[in-house]
């Protein structure tokens, strides 16, 4: 008896899965490149071809689809609306098979290797996470690291951030947030302007007093807030001074021009030196805290796990939410009415 092998076409047609992926993975995995990149010629350094191999493969997969995804000059290249369509449908299941592989070559070759994409507010990542990014570097020198400084809690999927620093308190449910430390929130001045107006008691006693308060990238003026009675309070104080950025805030503050309630991490190198002292310390708010957050997946690449571990470590050591010069604060506060009746102003 003799078997009849079935003709190829009649093959395809009976195995319709075998065929299309075969023939429209590598275009897939080419018009994301381009797509990502925004030119064939950056797409094909980035997967390691040729370009004329990429350009094939995106014809291809043209053809196979009858549509156009790229409108192409000698000068640049433009995804179609078609285009911008079928990235979106495309991208997430692609990323998932990337992402299997690349765990998978972790595993076999060893370090943590790869691009890194990091984001923070900007005193936050300026004051704690810049600092140790070199050092982060020694330990794992096949990690290349993007850093971006914004107010905005970013979306992790559509900006592509591996990692987030994020302040405050976390609403969002589709990340894991892992909290570094608690946020405390400190009102502060410098020595010299409590000596010349005295400080605040209580909430109320701000409205006497110089404010120096910050405008968030939502346009609003930033809340302060207090734990009283167990109940959380928040007030905008009347300000003289309003910056967007929490250095100038700080930078006010040590010059002797208000007061203005202050993230610990900001504060507590001064709170040590007696550069700056601290009012209201009693009502700290204690429902804050600086997190790090990353996409819900049961697998990490190596790259991110290392990344968190080591921020994690390093941060905590830090103690920048200034539990150890609490008690001092509250005790330079109780001097400071002494101190400005001596002055001859009334606390």
């Amino acid at each position: 008896m003799s078997i009849i092998s079935p003709p190829r076409d009649s093959f395809d047609h009976r195995d319709p899965l075998t065929s299309s992926l075969s023939a429209s993975y590598a275009g897939v995995v080419a018009f994301i490149a381009v797509a990502n990149e925004g030119s064939f010629s950056r797409a094909a350094d980035r997967l390691g071809v040729g370009r004329s191999a990429v350009s094939r493969s995106v014809q291809k997969l043209e053809q196979q689809l009858d549509t156009r995804l790229f409108l192409r000059t000698t000068r640049s290249t433009t995804i179609t609306g078609e285009g911008e369509l079928f990235y979106e449908n495309c991208r997430p299941g692609v990323e998932r098979i990337l992402q299997a592989l690349e765990e998978m070559r972790d595993l076999r070759e060893g370090p943590p290797q790869g691009q890194l994409k990091i984001s923070a507010p900007h005193g936050f990542g300026r004051k704690v996470v810049a600092p140790l990014l070199a050092e982060f570097r020694v330990h794992f020198p096949a990690v290349a690291l993007e850093l971006l400084l914004e107010e905005r809690a970013v979306d992790l999927a559509t900006d592509r951030v591996d990692v987030a620093f994020r302040d405050g308190r976390l609403e969002d449910s589709q990340v894991i947030a892992k909290q570094l430390i608690p946020m405390r929130m400190h009102v502060c001045a410098s020595p010299d302007y409590a000596r010349r107006h005295g400080l605040p008691e209580s909430v109320d006693d701000l409205a006497a007093h110089a404010c120096i308060n910050q405008r968030l990238t939502n346009g609003r003026l930033q809340y302060w807030d207090f734990k009283i009675d167990g109940y959380a309070r928040s007030i905008t104080p009347h300000a003289d001074i309003v910056v967007n950025d929490p250095s100038l805030a700080m930078g006010a503050v040590l010059d002797g021009q208000g007061l203005s309630q202050l993230a610990a991490y900001q504060v507590c190198d001064a709170l040590r030196a007696g550069t700056l002292v601290e009012c209201l310390a009693h009502l700290v708010p204690d429902d804050r805290g600086h997190y790090l957050c990353y996409l819900s997946r049961q697998q990490l690449p190596k790259r991110i796990r290392v990344f968190i571990d080591f921020m994690t470590t390093r941060i905590r050591a830090l103690d920048l939410d200034c539990s150890t010069i609490e008690l001092n604060a509250r005790r330079q506060s109780a001097a400071i009415p002494m101190l400005a009746a001596e002055a001859g102003v009334a606390a």
